[in-house]
């Protein structure tokens, strides 16, 4: 509805609206409460907490064969600014980081990332969600130059950090 809504204010009184359609997004600040967090925050906390409680084991849902693409906020607040100055046409716009991981290989990350040093087991009695989840981001970059710079470990990395330096105060 905000899309249609934007165009149509485009089209009736010249208003510049423009609609960017963001993927997953992750980084510092991000919510880490269990019952409502995303992957990511979700498998940091799991780990660096179980590393607290000395835990040998972490419970993952699913196969782990699931993709999905991750887009760290800096970039995402980066795309914003750049099409917010430069992008002026009726087309949605998707924004991310343009490269995709199987959720097997975010937890052997982020496990690494946090030092954790037990096992994950894999509950594949739950579900595993979308099988992929990637968006094309190519009109971004043709459109207003937009390309995600943040390399996905360093994201992951600052992420864990701030998370680490949270529980620590």
């Amino acid at each position: 509805m905000m899309l249609v809504q934007a165009q149509a204010y485009r089209q009736q009184y010249g208003f510049n609206a423009i609609f960017l359609l963001p993927v997953n997004l992750y980084g510092p600040g991000d919510n880490f409460d269990p019952a409502s967090s995303h992957v990511i925050p979700a498998l940091i906390k799991k780990c660096v907490d179980a590393g607290r409680n000395n835990e040998d084991e972490i419970i993952v849902w699913g196969t782990g064969k699931a993709t999905r693409e991750f887009f760290y906020v800096e970039d995402a607040a980066e795309a914003i600014v750049m099409a917010t100055e430069t992008y002026n046409k009726t087309e949605p716009v998707n924004i991310g980081a343009g490269f995709e991981i199987s959720i097997r290989d975010l937890t052997e990350l982020i496990v690494e990332l946090t030092g954790f040093k037990g096992r994950v087991t894999w509950d594949t009695t739950k579900p595993d969600g979308q099988p992929r989840r990637m968006l094309d981001t190519s009109r971004a970059e043709r459109e207003f130059g937009f390309r995600a710079q943040t390399e996905f470990r360093e994201g992951l990395s600052k992420t864990t950090s701030w998370y680490k330096d949270r529980i620590t105060q």
